[in-house]
């Protein structure tokens, strides 16, 4: 089959950074499934962007689609044919009910047995004939995470679309977007290139836009900045922060990359490190410098979208604006010294937390009173307990600073840095930041467990009250992301070996809100949570409900279970020891309810014998393991098992004719399910 490339390029008004990644993933994901569906072969589809356009390539694209043939299976063939192979109504319904003709039914054998078959065959199209609502239906698909309206025609996309390119070969394809048209013309960079550029065909699109400032593809567009920042760094005499969000923030903040070096005055290093790394990142997207020893400079990189003939008026625009934000900065900080941090707790009363769960105050003493109860059940000393009670005094402080007013994304960062020209306890100041870590899945934990403790008790507080007054998730709505802040809490819990019980820290947070009983769902939410980041670990969904029926919520403790079971779950003996656990139950199940007790004098084989002395002898020793949370010791004891209990199986008929007989096994057993028990139902490990 002849093939062709395809190209179709949307041109729009400048698309927000965090939305062109996903816009080039998406493009092609929906691209694949409507081309499969449409029976367009291809050999290849890719996807390149700038913030103003998204471009889609198809290579090797087939010039008619693939001839369709469908099989339906309909009534049995002695229904629709009578011995003279006369039609019958079944297959005359059956015949016009898939528009073929009654004659054209086929005979074919399904299991033995004939079934009456009607085969649509349909030639398939050319492919400029489907194109157009194909490609007009891929970008109706995209829908961004936010999206504008922008004419009469209600057209959504993430931003105003002002041109569409579209060619197949050296043909344009006719396709519609709202009151937009495709045609053969794309536009060059907004300030360096050309507004009306012709493209012939797909390999020269390219090249023209090269030539007119612009680098659509991604890699080609990271490689030309990243050379660009290396060439400054020698000059500027430091390093860049390989920090990957910043460059892919700038990759799509740009169509050509010019990367720039610009300075500021030295003594705004006295201000905190954060403060100049937060406002050089998230205000103005440059790129902050250290030395060979790891110090901030007093210089940035930034990368600008404009080749200008003078780029020092580029630098000195932008150092001037980051000179003022500084300044701003520099103020916020001496300002907020002028008091103690501790003055400003009175403050945290005129802010309202929610409406239903009072002001921030009262959060503040909330966390305190779970804090208190949460070192106490983990063991912390008396010295710890007052340190973490002055953390958790303080701990929502620094969001009435100028600093964390104007930079709410330094707040814990400015608490910790308030705290220490106070003078606190340093343990105090660095769980004044530590309290909001991990920030993200993945991310950084508590280095110390009192502001580990006191991160738990704050989001288990956030749980239990939204719970309380209602304001649970509800499909993707989370608005007061407790999905984050259960997850968050089973990391921290990991990370620092923190043995807490999740029952225990909700019932604890629930007393804070006078809740005569648990919530609906709440336990169940906080089980799924913790069910759902153990399967992201890997462990198997039957392993994981498995250790959380054993380990009662207590993540740490599943963690290690899950550990020590899928250590040995390939092992020879574990197999078997599951499939005596089954069999176990199924016998037991079989001979109804009722106790058995074993007769030791009456045991006459010795299979029998040796499993019942190694229940006996095993048992208490796994009751202690699982106690005392051993759970490699568990799975060693359960090794010891496992050859008597398979002999028993192999050798010995558990329901024997004899009713003292059988009632004896059958007692055996039961002792031997009682031990199973105690690790919960092994039988669902099966297969």
């Amino acid at each position: 089959m002849e093939t062709r490339d395809l190209l179709l390029e949307v041109g729009t008004e400048e698309i927000p950074a965090g939305f062109v990644r996903w816009a080039l993933d998406e493009i092609v994901r929906i691209a694949e499934k409507d081309f499969k569906r449409e029976r367009l072969s291809f050999q290849k589809i890719q996807s390149f962007g700038t913030p103003r356009r998204i471009t889609l390539v198809i290579r090797g694209l087939g010039e008619h689609q693939d001839d369709l043939a469908e099989e339906f299976k309909g009534p049995l063939w002695e229904q629709a044919f009578d011995v003279n192979d006369n039609p019958t109504k079944a297959a005359k319904g059956f015949a016009r009910s898939r528009q073929v003709k009654v004659d054209e039914l086929e005979k074919r054998e399904v299991g033995g047995t004939e079934y009456a078959f009607a085969v649509l065959k349909r030639p398939g199209s050319p492919a400029t004939d489907v194109l157009p609502e194909l490609l007009q239906g891929i970008l109706k698909q995209m829908v961004f995470p936010k999206n504008m309206y922008w004419d009469q025609s209600f057209t959504r996309f993430a931003r105003p679309v002002r041109w569409i390119l579209c060619l197949f070969g050296n043909e344009t394809v006719p396709v519609s977007f709202g009151r937009v048209s495709s045609s053969n013309i794309t536009r060059g960079h907004r300030f360096m290139g050309d507004r009306v550029i012709e493209i012939l065909d797909v390999d020269e699109y390219q090249d023209k836009l090269f030539d007119n400032y612009v680098l659509f593809d991604p890699d080609k567009r990271r490689e030309k900045m990243m050379a660009a920042i290396s060439s400054l760094e020698k000059e500027v005499g430091g390093k860049v922060e390989n920090d990957a969000d910043l460059i892919e923030e700038n990759l799509f903040l740009v169509e050509y990359p010019v990367p720039f070096a610009g300075s500021f005055d030295e003594s705004f290093l006295d201000i905190p490190e954060e403060v100049l790394t937060t406002t050089m990142k998230h205000h103005q997207r440059y790129f902050p410098v250290r030395d060979a020893k790891g110090r901030l400079k007093p210089c940035f990189i930034g990368v600008s979208n404009n080749r200008a003939s003078n780029m020092s008026v580029v630098r000195e625009g932008n150092e001037r604006v980051l000179r003022a934000r500084l300044a701003d900065a520099s103020f916020f900080w001496n300002e907020d010294l002028k008091t103690p941090l501790s003055a400003k707790v009175d403050e945290l009363k005129t802010i309202v937390y929610q409406e239903q769960m009072g002001t921030m105050a009262d959060k503040v003493a909330k966390v305190g009173r779970l804090s208190t109860l949460v070192s106490c059940e983990l063991g912390l000393t008396d010295e710890e307990k007052k340190i973490l009670d002055r953390a958790a005094y303080l701990s929502r402080a620094d969001i009435v600073t100028h600093m964390v007013y104007e930079f709410a994304e330094l707040r814990g960062v400015m608490g910790r840095e308030y705290a220490r020209c106070d003078g606190e306890d340093e343990r105090v100041a660095l769980a004044l930041y530590e309290q909001y870590l991990p920030a993200s899945a993945g991310g950084e934990l508590p280095t110390d467990v009192i502001g580990a403790v006191l991160g738990l008790a704050e989001r288990a507080d956030t749980i239990a009250g939204c719970f309380c007054c209602g304001l649970q998730p509800s499909g993707s709505q989370d608005p007061y992301g407790l999905r984050r802040a259960a997850r968050t809490i089973n990391e921290i819990i990991w990370g620092c070996g923190l043995d807490v019980s999740l029952q225990s820290l909700l019932t604890s947070a629930l007393s804070a809100y006078s809740a005569e009983e648990m919530p609906d769902g709440m336990l169940d939410f906080a089980r799924q949570r913790l069910h759902n980041q153990l399967r992201e670990k890997g462990y198997s969904h039957d392993l994981t409900s498995l250790a959380l029926s054993v380990t009662k919520l207590r993540p740490l403790q599943t963690l290690r279970f899950l550990e020590s079971f899928a250590a040995v779950q390939s092992e020879d003996w574990f197999s078997g020891l599951v499939t005596s656990a089954v069999r176990v139950r199924n016998l037991l199940s079989k001979a109804g309810a009722g106790h058995f007790t074993v007769d030791a004098d009456a045991l006459s084989e010795e299979p029998e014998r040796d499993l019942f002395e190694s229940v006996r002898s095993i048992a208490p020793d796994v009751q202690q393991s699982v106690e005392q949370c051993d759970w490699d010791g568990v799975t060693r004891l359960l090794a010891r098992l496992e050859p008597s209990v398979t002999r028993f199986f192999d050798d010995v008929l558990v329901m024997a004719d004899d009713e003292k007989t059988r009632n004896n096994r059958l007692a055996i057993l039961q002792e031997c399910n009682c031990l199973f028990e105690m690790v919960g139902d092994l039988g669902t490990l099966k297969g």
